[in-house]
């Protein structure tokens, strides 16, 4: 039979509870749906635990803030399962999510720095075609048509109307001629895009960071929205440390510790 953290004996439902501010019926949720192993049972059928649940539960708590509660959720039914193997590929995924997410945030701050190198183009003349078909005109000031910004960009208008469809671009249609005019945003939101798009980013990836420029009202309070950033990705980082820590204190609890393990092992 398990033991008591209080008299050496079992440890309770509330046991496990009392110290991380759970419920009870968290628990009996928590075994159910495999995060900790099962319980024994009592003649009266109540359920008791022991030090190996404990450490399950520790392991699970530490696992959440860097993988998630899903994740961690079927980290611990593997471990549970045996499945040591499918618990440490799941670990390894987040970890390259996390990579992935600081490639992302480089590319975005990249991109951003070249924005600010980049003079904007010129309002001024263009046919909104942008292939010298169709009447001359003027934007007006604080916009540009579709011709002179592909030309800027080094891009084709088509290019600019597909970003369009996707969401990365938001110019607004000149009320007499029908033509699109790129304004201040747009121009920016064009420029972001093109940059991301020369680093190999797809455009279904580049819209939510779109997004947020245009959540944090332009570039310059985007800083602010960075550094946040920043240090989100320096939790997660922590939190994956403390998980794997806590993790392995339960393998070990269990007999199967992560060290001195072999491939054949």
């Amino acid at each position: 039979m398990g033991r008591n953290l209080q008299n050496g004996e079992r440890l309770r439902p509330v046991d496990l509870a009392r110290g991380h501010g759970l419920s009870t019926q968290a628990i009996r949720n928590y075994e159910e749906t495999g995060i900790l192993p099962a319980a024994d049972r009592t003649p009266h059928g109540y359920r008791t635990y022991t030090s190996l649940h404990a450490a399950a539960l520790r392991a699970f708590l530490a696992l959440v803030p860097g993988h998630g509660h899903q994740t961690a959720t079927s980290i611990m039914r593997a471990v549970n399962q045996g499945s040591a193997d499918e618990a440490f590929r799941l670990i390894d995924e987040s970890h390259a999510q996390l990579l992935e997410d600081r490639r992302t945030l480089q590319a975005v701050e990249s991109a951003l720095r070249d924005l600010e190198r980049t003079p904007a183009p010129e309002p001024g003349a263009g046919s909104e075609p942008g292939a010298g078909s169709g009447p001359a005109a003027v934007a007006g000031p604080g916009g540009t048509f579709i011709g002179p910004l592909a030309e800027q960009l080094g891009i084709g208008p088509a290019t600019l109307r597909k970003w369009e469809r996707a969401g990365l671009v938001r110019p607004r249609r000149d009320p007499l001629t029908g033509y699109r005019v790129y304004d201040e945003a747009a121009v920016r939101d064009a420029r972001l895009a093109h940059q991301l798009r020369r680093g190999g980013y797809l455009l279904e990836r580049i819209a939510p960071l779109i997004a947020q420029v245009r959540a944090a009202g332009g570039l310059e309070p985007l800083q602010a929205t960075l550094c946040d950033w920043h240090g989100r990705l320096s939790a997660r980082g922590r939190a994956l440390l403390t998980g794997a820590a806590e993790l392995e204190a339960y393998l070990r609890e269990r007999g199967s510790g992560l060290l001195g393990a072999t491939p054949d092992d």
